[in-house]
């Protein structure tokens, strides 16, 4: 974001992927999301899913600095409540072995408490589908659910995957089995088609309405999804159970009031103003003229002419 509000004022206009900042923010977030796959492989999904709201509160805090953005009160209570969500996720949150090989997970494929999840989340999706395509029903809640049901596969798939891989590096070799090239399959054909319908919500309607949304669908499907294909609640204690809801709660709630009537800025005056651009210090605004391809104050001498004559 800081990368493209740079660039527009430039005086020569540069694609965004010649910006060196911009191929920081890239690798940066290429780093982060390296992390989180590594994550599904040494901790549970019912845990790496909803620690998915630190980058909700990162977001709120880092643009304060880079964006110049103004902290709410609404950002410092929502964190608060996001953080004590997070402390007692990481608290009670299932204490299972980690160790995922290739046979396991061929085994939880073929249970039948999963056989009949997917049933199930096949014809609810079919249905959505047919809404979306055949009705046009664009819908914030249709969209977002579909996004839902296929992270649910998702994040079994990136679990399965990032876990075969862990034991391999340690010398247990796993990725012989067909099964590793099918969730890896499985992995990324869903992770597309996330993407796919998650634009299609951003681009219809408000960021501040999506991303809570989303994060409560996804969170809410990733821990469905843990505790029927990989049981990871199933030597839980009812007062565990209990707590890591609750923090799952509460980092929802943070979320929710974080993004809450966060409206994007819009100017409401026809002129360019480069005075809040960051890491420029020009505070002189040009009124665009509606009757020339220049800018106002910018009109060379024999384009004036022109006009006049």
């Amino acid at each position: 974001k800081c990368a493209h509000l740079r660039l527009v004022c430039q005086a020569e206009q540069k694609p965004y992927y010649m910006s060196k900042l911009w191929w920081c923010g890239i690798t940066l977030l290429g780093l982060g999301e390296a992390g989180n796959f590594t994550a599904y492989g040494f901790a549970p999904i019912t845990l790496v899913a909803p620690l998915g709201c630190v980058s909700v509160i990162a977001s709120a805090f880092i643009s304060v600095f880079f964006l110049k953005k103004t902290m709410r009160t609404a950002d410092i209570l929502g964190g608060t409540l996001t953080i004590t969500g997070i402390y007692l996720l990481v608290t009670f949150s299932p204490n299972v072995p980690q160790e995922l090989t290739a046979r396991q997970v061929q085994n939880y494929l073929v249970s039948w408490p999963f056989l009949v999840y997917s049933i199930l989340e096949i014809i609810i999706f079919c249905i959505l589908l047919y809404f979306y395509k055949r009705k046009a029903v664009k819908h914030i809640m249709v969209l977002l659910m579909m996004v839902a049901l296929l992270a649910s596969l998702t994040v079994i798939a990136v679990k399965a995957v990032s876990s075969m891989i862990a034991l391999s590096v340690e010398g247990r070799m796993q990725l012989t089995y067909s099964v590793f090239y099918i969730m890896s399959v499985l992995m990324a054909t869903s992770c597309a088609f996330q993407i796919k319908f998650l634009n299609q919500a951003m681009h219809l309607y408000e960021a501040t309405a999506v991303v809570p949304i989303n994060f409560v669908f996804f969170t809410t499907s990733a821990i469905i999804s843990g505790v029927i294909f990989y049981r990871e609640f199933q030597s839980a204690t009812l007062l565990s159970v209990f707590m890591f809801l609750f923090g799952c709660l509460l980092s929802s709630l943070g979320v929710i009031i974080i993004a809450r009537n966060k409206k994007e800025e819009h100017l409401q005056i026809p002129f360019i103003d480069c005075g809040h651009i960051p890491g420029q210090k020009l505070t002189g605004k040009i009124q665009p003229d509606s009757h020339s391809s220049c800018y106002g104050t910018l009109n060379k001498e024999d384009d004036l002419v022109k006009r006049q004559s």
